[in-house]
């Protein structure tokens, strides 16, 4: 699907033909596209400034049906972000348009603060992104994905960029499957349904997979697991999928939270919120799809993704407030409300991860708290670490795909808030304030030597409304964010 041609843009045919234009200084381009450039330039609407979108059909200077002019605005404020922009809003106007190719012209990088290939890299991001299109519900499909995007560009570039194509559609294809997944309805999704549907897909690759079903979680004392999943007629399990090449020396942990649906429990939410909390296992999915893809771009270190799955229902054996469970650890822990019953599942996944594979990072993935997106919005992510090195990972991993985190504190003397009198701790805090912080807290009891990481995911993890390359709906964020951050650590992080 993802192709680099070299082929002379005069003859070239395209269905759409998409040239990124910044605003000024147009730097070495082949001399058909600075005509075709010059000849988008002497309309008065268009001038490459952000936004901006021409469009000419059957240009004399060259074969391609139709080409589309779009805006990058200043060349100091381009970023590869800018370029996922573009790509995505071309596909999606392709799409309108009912053909079924697209060619894109990168722009010259004189000038831009990142080289050609991650220019590539960032048009092929954004265009496969753009053409996703998830309409499995509906009876009338109205839209049809393109069959073929394209990077034109020279011999030398060619060569450049010869395995971004593969990378680039092995990892987003990974993100579309983590964003379907999310996406799917709560009822093709519950415990025993999404866990196959994870084994299934992740049978097709290099990958071990091995799963605890509610006998083998009780026979591993994992009573955090087992209390939010004792409430629904769908039992709890815990998936584990395990790349592991032979050789390898280093070892890397990645938990995800898998609440199929969050109703809260006896402490139920309220109605307003209830329909969007099948979107509840974004972290699961997002691990399960990062597994998928490492499977496919064989990395030298061993990847290991553990992903408990419950659905969090009110019943009469649904775990109450002021009950007391036992974990994987031996501690005791009162809950305190049953809607915070994310970190109950992943303390004894972040535990068994830790004992079972010795890993020397950690990083748990989880849509866990409303005040994190009370703190940083709906697009960025929250960092809690006990390593400041891996919170900068973190951190520059997602600054460089834009799945953007940012660093927040764990402080000594909040762990007062988690508190009981009758067990070791509370799974909430004491105080209505600092949700984010506190449960991070929570989850470092349970972490014991590993480096490790926890994002919440709350705020970035669905979409109330689509943008450039992602439609409304589940976002599939995480999985370039996780490829990205296990690079930097296999590098010496």
């Amino acid at each position: 699907m993802l192709e680099i041609k070299t082929e002379n843009v005069q003859t070239l045919s395209a269905g759409l033909l998409l040239i990124p234009v910044a605003e000024g200084e147009q730097g070495e381009q082949a001399a058909a596209i600075r005509e075709l450039i010059a000849a988008a330039c002497s309309y008065s609407e268009f001038k490459g400034r952000n936004a901006d979108e021409l469009m000419l059909y059957h240009p004399a200077s060259v074969k391609a049906v139709r080409v589309l002019f779009l805006g990058l605005g200043k060349i100091a404020e381009i970023t590869p972000e800018t370029l996922r922009k573009a790509a995505g809003k071309a596909v999606k106007k392709a799409i309108q348009l009912e053909v079924s190719d697209i060619v894109i012209s990168p722009p010259s990088v004189a000038g831009l603060s990142f080289d050609f290939a991650a220019a590539v890299e960032a048009l092929f991001e954004g265009a496969y992104l753009g053409n996703h299109i998830f309409d499995h519900y509906k009876k009338k499909k109205k839209e049809t994905p393109l069959k073929t995007i394209a990077i034109l560009t020279d011999a030398h570039g060619a060569e450049t960029c010869q395995k971004i194509p593969y990378r680039v559609e092995t990892i987003c294809k990974s993100t579309i499957l983590a964003r379907e997944w999310v996406s799917m309805p709560p009822n093709e999704k519950r415990p025993d349904r999404f866990a196959r549907s994870i084994t299934k897909a992740a049978d097709k690759e290099d990958l071990a997979v091995t799963v605890l079903d509610e006998p083998e979680l009780k026979k591993n004392k994992m009573g955090g697991i087992l209390a939010v999943g004792a409430g629904s007629r769908s039992r709890a399990r815990m998936v584990i999928l395990d790349y592991h090449p032979k050789k390898s020396r280093k070892t890397y942990a990645l938990v995800g939270k898998g609440v199929t649906f969050d109703s809260g429990g006896i402490n139920i939410k309220s109605g307003s919120t209830l329909a969007e909390m099948k979107l509840d296992m974004a972290g699961a999915a997002s691990v399960a799809a990062t597994l998928i893809a490492a499977a496919r771009l064989k990395p030298d270190y061993r990847v290991v993704g553990l992903i408990p799955v419950v659905e969090n229902m009110p019943s009469g054996d649904a775990a109450r407030p002021g009950d007391i469970i036992r974990t994987y650890t031996g501690k005791t822990v009162e809950i305190g409300n049953t809607d915070a019953e994310g970190r109950l599942i992943l303390i004894d996944a972040l535990a068994y991860a830790e004992r079972r594979y010795k890993p020397e990072v950690m990083i748990d993935m989880a849509t866990l708290t409303g005040a994190c997106i009370m703190a940083l919005g709906e697009k960025i992510a929250g960092v809690f670490a006990n390593d400041p090195k891996l919170s900068e990972i973190m951190v520059s991993a997602g600054e460089m795909v834009h799945e953007r985190c940012w660093p927040l504190p764990m402080p000594a003397d909040y762990r007062e808030h988690l508190k009981s009198d009758f067990a070791d701790l509370r799974n909430i805090g004491n105080s209505r304030y600092g949700g984010a912080i506190t449960a991070a807290l929570f989850l470092s009891e349970f972490v014991e030597k590993a480096r490790w990481a926890h994002i919440d995911i709350a705020g970035p993890a669905y979409a109330k409304k689509g943008n450039d390359y992602c439609g409304a709906g589940g976002t599939g964020f995480g999985v370039r964010l996780f490829i990205e951050a296990l690079e930097q650590l296999a590098a010496g992080g």
